[in-house]
């Protein structure tokens, strides 16, 4: 057994925040936290603190059937250099992740990845919102999260049958089963390419309605409410969701819900490049929004970060913005983009992107935990006060469709380490 020692940081977990040395072996697990550690090589960590690895809930890795966007291999390294060692795969893959093979086949690629890859399963077959998939099979398959992300389940009944079935499937795991939810309401939103308000007048591009998010997210509140399961809402993007999450918390519902990070650092008015990088759904939204996000981040209504990433093509982002496809690259900008743009102490940022949503994805056995002697050996080591320039040619996803291309940041992921292997040295990745 070899040992590793990462020297000089500041040590923030879900106890609090402490200096010390921590000690990782090659068997996965943390041997020592403490000051003046031995081991048999070490890594600096000078000016840095390190968490617990992060947790990503939503990610599109493409694989199967678009590796030549993004495959799970190219997808975890990005994940790995944004100091994610865990990340939840959508299922929204050609084929679709509704059956054991699909997740079998997702769950074997990801085998010698540099983070665990954890396939999510579709609530409907096909993810055409007729029929359930086969959740019980999913769950025995290993399967914790169910959604139909990219497309929201529309017909109530469905959804209101997937949320009893889920319950009644927890015994067969003895752990929560969360159906999370794509909010639109497609009868609103057809046609729609961004944000309908004053941006979209002023471009003549046709826009996307708050209330086709606000919507879905009344009714599956409503649902959740008569059925007592939980629902997890993803990537929030208006005030008028975030206001309903917050009311429903208050009340008691098990609801949780997560925030992009391009619904807290973009506004509408970056599509007035034409350009198709900002095209996103939900699409970017108005500045009052983005405050509402970032105020739902503040005081805990959303509960996690997520990056929803999205690789696409250059050729398939190079045309007009009506028929370009949406979405956007975030794994190896999300933690800076978050210390950049939201208001919050370090404490409360890396809850909401590590311990938080490891719990919502019911990965706690492995990811998010404390930062202690015999815990697993999966951690982030970051340079908060690091000031950086996104270069999308520099970006290791097989992808480039970054929309911080440019930008100026502050922090970065020095050091990644999974399963006690240190993946990613000083920002580079190891294998």
């Amino acid at each position: 057994m070899r040992t590793l020692a990462i020297r000089g940081a500041t040590v923030i977990d879900a106890q609090g925040s402490r200096r010390a040395d921590v000690v990782v072996s090659d068997d996965g697990t943390i041997v020592a936290v403490g000051s003046g550690l031995t081991a048999d090589s070490s890594l600096d960590a000078g000016e840095c603190v390190i968490s617990p690895g992060l947790v990503d809930l939503h990610v599109h890795l493409r694989q199967p059937g678009n590796e030549e966007a993004e495959t799970i291999d190219t997808g975890a390294r990005a994940a790995a250099l944004g100091g994610f060692t865990a990340v939840v795969a959508m299922p929204n893959t050609e084929p679709a992740m509704d059956c054991v093979s699909v997740v079998r086949e997702v769950q074997a690629l990801a085998q010698a990845a540099v983070c665990d890859v954890v396939p999510s399963a579709a609530i409907s077959v096909g993810r055409r919102g007729e029929l359930l998939s086969p959740m019980a099979e999913l769950v025995r398959a290993g399967v914790r999260v169910f959604t139909d992300d990219g497309r929201g389940i529309q017909d109530d009944r469905l959804m209101r049958t997937a949320l009893e079935y889920a319950t009644s499937l927890q015994h067969l795991c003895s752990q929560t089963i969360v159906l999370a939810q794509h909010c639109e309401v497609e009868s609103l939103s057809s046609g729609g390419y961004m944000h309908e308000g004053d941006w979209s007048s002023w471009l003549g591009i046709p826009g996307q309605p708050a209330e086709a998010e606000e919507l879905m997210v009344m009714r599956d509140i409503a649902l959740c409410r008569l059925t007592g399961a939980p629902v997890h809402f993803q990537h929030m993007s208006t005030a008028g969701s975030i206001s309903m999450i917050r009311a429903a918390k208050a009340s008691g519902l098990p609801v949780t819900a997560e925030a992009a990070t391009h619904h807290f650092s973009l506004t509408d008015a970056c599509c007035a490049s034409y350009d198709p990088v900002f095209k996103v759904h939900p699409p970017l939204r108005t500045e009052s929004d983005v405050a509402a996000v970032k105020e739902g981040l503040s005081d805990g209504t959303i509960d996690a970060i997520a990056t929803d990433h999205a690789p696409h093509t250059p050729k398939s982002k190079q045309q007009t913005f009506a028929d370009a496809p949406p979405g956007m690259l975030g794994l190896e900008t999300a933690f800076a983009v978050a210390n950049t743009h939201l208001d919050m102490p370090l404490e409360s940022l890396l809850a909401a992107m590590s311990w938080k949503p490891a719990a919502i994805a019911g990965l706690t056995a492995d990811h998010g935990g404390l930062i202690k002697e015999g815990c697993p050996a999966n951690l982030a080591v970051i340079d908060p006060n690091l000031a950086w320039t996104v270069s999308a040619t520099d970006m290791v996803s097989r992808s480039s469709n970054t929309p911080y291309g440019g930008m100026a940041l502050r922090g970065r992921v020095r050091h990644t380490v999974y399963k006690g292997e240190a993946v990613v040295v000083d920002g580079e990745a190891q294998r």
